[in-house]
């Protein structure tokens, strides 16, 4: 998981699709604005934007100098010479579809270093699929026919494709689109890219673990009660709602975020730090993850849709009501599980993972709560002046992804006083307050991995295939099992009644606390 400049003395294009999309706009060019700002993209570069609408290059720099200064993390200031250095980079090529387009892109890639008498050696490309994932390998299959694509043990120059998610819809599209992307690419030039496996706080958790002595070895059941994976979005599915509709929060997010995000919170130390030992131990642990029958799933999942209502003010319309939403639709947007991981480590600790749309905060964060004391010695305050006798609240290490990056561990201290009660306290760390800068945006970080060839923090075949797997068992139980209740939650909540239900079934609560009255902690019966 190197992250230096990279020492490349060939030159390297970058090619984007979709380069006239949010993502091309918002995320990517800004990110690799700020790369080159930090010095860390190889010397001889060039990123060339496709997408179906004609546009000059000079039209494609104006927009993404737009998106830079709008949307970048590092603004650039007036007039300055770095900005207009790196949107030199930048060229633009229109291509409606088609084999004959993509051998016009090859002439336009291949004419890029022609000019340029000092470079010999033949550019290595990069490929970045922001695209619709229908699109996926209609662009790979013509990169392909159009010569596009270099073996992947050529010696003078390299080929890797980064294709965005979602990467199929079910396991069984999952496995076919493998299939036909390994006719023209290996799996080593594959990059499927997951923005949330680029964030500072999620690298973190393996560095927490593996890096501090007195953490890991509580990190198992026998300290463990159970662990919480939260991903909550504040805002409708709005724009979205086309594409939404035909996945749900559990293809759209579970399948793939929260799914990585288990993955890293649950597997075994790596024998080190390169990609293959890494992504071999979160297969692992998702082909140990149990698989859930009808009746299971009935139990221990929990399906929302947000009705319509107001967040900060401003009116939300029901999902039904969302433009491009099927009447009657029956797609959740909140999901709750209770899942096991069914390996040494794990066995019997149960995993809670939620998310939604249109909820209270946004808000993605892993808690770890720990076991209680086997006696309970002390009377505890679970507010100031306010004694619960001796329910003890547990200790909980909370690992924040975002907002606020950090990491928080709470634990119990003796109030003042003549009586032995304890307070609860939390020892916080915060990635902005103790480095002063905001951390890197997820896409600076991958882009650089995927041009220096470190495939670590991306997905491997079968990490999607497993995840698929588990996923494909609820969608079968839902749809087979149509009496299967589909619950109502107002927008700025934190979901449906049934989700706390779920919980409180086994004597515990979500977190954050605020989104209960008075009960703020699990209770094991």
């Amino acid at each position: 998981m190197t992250h230096t400049t990279p020492k490349h003395v060939q030159p390297i294009t970058l090619v984007i699709f979709g380069a006239s999309g949010d993502l091309t706009r918002r995320k990517l060019i800004p990110a690799l604005y700020v790369l080159y700002k930090q010095k860390l993209l190889p010397p001889a570069l060039k990123i060339v934007g496709t997408a179906r609408r004609p546009l000059s290059d000079e039209a494609f720099r104006q927009q993404m100098e737009e998106g830079i200064r709008a949307f970048s993390r590092i603004k650039p200031q007036p007039g300055e010479p770095e900005l207009k250095a790196f949107l030199s980079l930048l060229y633009y090529i229109a291509l409606p579809g088609g084999e004959g387009d993509y051998r016009q892109l090859r002439e336009k890639l291949d004419s890029l270093y022609a000019a340029e008498a000092s470079e010999t050696l033949p550019d290595s490309r990069l490929y970045y699929l922001a695209t619709p994932p229908e699109a996926f390998w209609p662009i790979i299959s013509n990169l392909g026919k159009a010569g596009l694509i270099t073996p992947v043990d050529d010696p003078q120059r390299w080929t890797r494709v980064i294709i965005e998610k979602p990467f199929g819809r079910d396991l069984q599209s999952a496995r076919e689109l493998n299939q036909k992307i390994h006719t023209v690419l290996d799996e080593r030039q594959v990059f499927r890219i997951d923005h949330y496996l680029g964030k500072e706080t999620v690298q973190n958790i393996m560095a927490f673990r593996f890096g501090n002595s007195i953490f890991e070895p509580l990190w198992n059941r026998r300290y463990v009660d159970h662990v919480q994976i939260t991903v909550a979005e504040k805002v409708p599915v709005g724009r979205r709602a086309g594409y939404y509709d035909k996945a749900g929060a559990l293809r759209d997010m579970v399948q793939n975020h929260l799914m990585q995000l288990l993955a890293l919170t649950a597997m075994e130390p790596p024998a080190s730090f390169q990609d293959k030992a890494v992504r071999d131990e979160k297969v692992k642990v998702l082909k140990a993850l149990q698989i859930m029958t009808p009746e299971q799933v009935a139990k221990f999942t929990v399906r929302g849709q947000y009705t319509a209502g107001v967040i900060d003010g401003q009116p939300v319309p029901a999902y039904q009501d969302e433009p491009g939403v099927a009447k009657g639709s029956r797609t959740e947007t909140y999901v709750a599980l209770k899942l096991f991981v069914d390996n040494w480590r794990w066995s019997g600790v149960p995993f809670y993972l939620r998310t939604g749309k249109a909820l209270k905060m946004r808000l993605s964060e892993i808690n770890i709560v720990y076991t209680r004391p086997p006696l309970a010695l002390f009377k505890h305050e679970w507010h100031h002046g306010h004694v619960e006798g001796d329910q003890i609240l547990p200790n909980r290490l909370t690992l924040r992804i975002q907002p606020d990056e950090g990491i928080r561990l709470r634990f119990g201290l003796k109030v003042p006083g003549p009586e032995m009660i304890l307070h609860p306290q939390e020892m916080e760390f915060c990635y902005s307050k103790v480095f002063n800068a905001e951390p890197p945006e997820a896409y600076e970080r991958l882009i650089l991995d995927a041009i220096l060839g470190d495939s670590t923090l991306f997905i491997r075949q079968d990490e999607v295939e497993a995840s698929w797997e588990f996923v494909d068992a609820i969608i079968a139980a839902w749809q087979e099992q149509l009496d299967l209740p589909i619950h109502p939650y107002a927008p700025g909540s934190w979901g449906p009644e049934a989700a706390d239900r779920l919980m409180e079934r086994d004597g515990r609560h979500w977190i954050p606390e605020d989104q209960h009255s008075g009960q703020n902690e699990p209770r094991k019966g």
